[in-house]
């Protein structure tokens, strides 16, 4: 197991310039996560709060690393990340903006934590909506936890919520390993996932790479598409992605291929990757 893998902040969590920020946050999973919640107003839920945001603030959303994150929050607003912001006035993101920051936050406080891409079955009915939480490692449990920091508890109304975020049982959360494992064997049906008009396995598929590489601390942007990543289930090497879906499914006890895969062209992060919101290739 390689919890220390996950115990500091790196790469795209790391706050950079403003790792001073961190030091006086409350302490633990839960004061962090409603400070997230402080910070962060999830772009598609922000008229439930009263929220109308502009184009301009929705672009937000395209900021990838925490640091970019804590530039944008300070310029509008010096006080301590503690302070709650306005609800108008907080940083505009999505589920994946929303972990990656309670990851940072935990990192910077020593407790092992690493950003899942999978699906959510609490947001509708029926469905396994595209979906990041965070898994954070319980020291005196000896365990993994998920924990949901974007759900508050206008959240928790909105979308009749009955388990505790801080806690999320493996049956509401699945991380894109079990969803391709359980549809693969038939035990459930790979068009119940996905998001809007996409689902199938090929969107799995796409979460599974994703999910690689946020274990291997490289946490994109939902809509950042590259290597083995395709548009019809078709054009899927099964095989790959079943070996792939092991290692998402239990990254400790294969922690020599979560690494080897990554250095695969067909999982590892490129210098550049297509941003399919904005239909564009980025430099990274």
């Amino acid at each position: 197991m390689n919890i220390d893998g996950y115990a500091k902040p790196i790469a795209m969590s790391d706050p950079g310039r403003h790792a001073a920020l961190f030091a006086d946050l409350p302490r633990g999973p839960g004061a962090l996560a409603a400070t997230v919640q402080g910070l962060l107003i999830h772009q598609h839920i922000a008229p439930a709060y009263g929220v109308m945001l502009s184009g301009d603030r929705q672009a937000q959303s395209q900021v990838r690393a925490v640091e970019g994150m804590l530039d944008e929050i300070v310029l509008r607003d010096e006080r301590p990340l503690s302070v709650a912001r306005a609800v108008n006035a907080r940083q505009v993101g999505v589920c994946r903006h929303f972990t990656l920051l309670h990851v940072a936050m935990l990192r910077s406080q020593g407790i092992p934590a690493r950003a899942r891409c999978g699906f959510g079955a609490y947001f509708e009915a029926g469905k396994y909506l595209d979906h990041w939480v965070t898994e954070y490692w319980n020291e005196a449990d000896k365990h993994w936890v998920l924990f949901d920091s974007q759900i508050d508890s206008r959240q928790r109304e909105l979308f009749g919520i009955g388990f505790d975020a801080a806690d999320v049982p493996r049956d509401q959360f699945m991380v894109a390993g079990d969803a391709w494992s359980l549809c693969r064997n038939g035990s459930r049906d790979p068009s119940a996932f996905g998001i809007l008009d996409m689902h199938g396995l090929w969107f799995i598929a796409g979460n599974l790479v994703r999910d690689i590489a946020a274990l291997n601390n490289r946490e994109m942007l939902p809509w950042d598409v590259w290597g083995a990543m395709r548009l019809q289930d078709s054009e899927l090497d099964l095989a790959f992605f079943d070996r792939l879906a092991i290692v998402s499914r239990e990254p400790d006890a294969h922690v020599d291929e979560l690494g080897s895969l990554y250095r695969d062209e067909r999982v590892g992060v490129p210098g550049a990757v297509f941003n399919a919101l904005l239909d564009c290739v980025q430099e990274l």
